[in-house]
């Protein structure tokens, strides 16, 4: 990794730590953080006073995948993706019982594939 990468990667590590320093996940409300790569976005519910990850979803993932082929006019591009796989996150955390989060936009701004990820969770049915 060159030193501009390095540093655009330590910069987004210091923005997330202070973001964490506040945003904190319980089993009732557990922290929904976003992780986005240039080609993909992951999506996690994390129980911090446990310490466990409740359930996760990403792009990559051959589900996700499918629902969002089946979807057609809904995902476009890599936001619309971002979009069906945070409904689809929604969907799977409404089945565990949680219906409220607190979101974690894990040192990324709110913008774009990070947006449109929250957008398809609060369509799915959770609660900010």
């Amino acid at each position: 990794m060159n030193s501009k990468a390095a540093e655009r990667v330590a910069r987004r590590r210091r923005r997330h730590a202070h973001v964490r320093k506040k945003v904190r996940g319980t089993a009732e409300r557990p922290r929904l953080v976003i992780f986005r790569s240039l080609r993909h976005v992951e999506g996690q519910l994390v129980d911090d006073d446990r310490g466990v990850t409740l359930l996760g979803v990403s792009t990559r993932a051959t589900a996700v995948r499918q629902a969002i082929a089946d979807s057609g006019e809904e995902a476009t591009g890599k936001t619309g993706e971002s979009y069906s796989a945070g409904k689809m996150l929604a969907e799977r955390a409404r089945e565990a019982g949680v219906e409220q989060i607190v979101f974690d936009r894990g040192g990324y701004r709110y913008h774009g594939r990070v947006q449109a990820f929250a957008d398809g969770a609060r369509a799915g049915g959770l609660r900010f």
